[in-house]
């Protein structure tokens, strides 16, 4: 995928969103650590554009959820990932953004780190490309690219688009 590719999929997904949820109200749009906090705000920008809201009227909070996750210890710790939530999640609609999701083990732990600020309404799940391979029962709600991969492969989102590349 292109960065053009990226830009219409994140507004395709805007336009998914808010038609789903009948508009943005009690939206709050959650980024993960590290790969979903800028697509979580490109996300939260093309909603407010295509809602005629003010800029920055769709809450956005970043989500950690490293110590949450099933194999904590196995894998690095990030110290310059935050998890900042805006607002009171009880009673919203939360939209979950991430870059990619492979097995579902960071979403399963990002569940249970938004359930320890509050209760949501829902949780909806957006991510720019789904690669197969879960090892949990987790589907996204928007999707910006299936991208069917081998284990072996790995996938980067970046500012140039999406990249698919082999692990060394």
């Amino acid at each position: 995928m292109s960065a053009d590719d990226v830009s219409r999929a994140i507004r395709r997904m805007a336009h998914e969103i808010i038609e789903r949820n009948h508009g943005a109200d009690d939206v709050v749009v959650i980024g993960m650590q590290t790969g979903g906090v800028e697509l979580a705000q490109r996300l939260a920008d093309d909603v407010s554009t295509i809602e005629s809201a003010e800029p920055g009227s769709i809450p956005i909070g970043t989500l950690d959820a490293t110590m949450h996750r099933d194999d904590f210890g196995l894998r690095p710790v990030m110290p310059e990932a935050t998890t900042e939530i805006p607002v009171d999640p009880t009673g919203k609609v939360i939209i979950l953004v991430d870059d990619v999701l492979y097995t579902g083990r960071t979403v399963r732990a990002a569940l249970d780190a938004i359930h320890s600020y509050g209760r949501p309404r829902a949780i909806q799940l957006a991510v720019m490309v789904d690669r197969g391979h879960r090892e949990l029962p987790i589907r996204p709600d928007f999707v910006g690219k299936n991208l069917p991969t081998r284990k072996d492969e790995i996938v980067d989102v970046n500012d140039e688009g999406v990249d698919l590349g082999e692990l060394t």
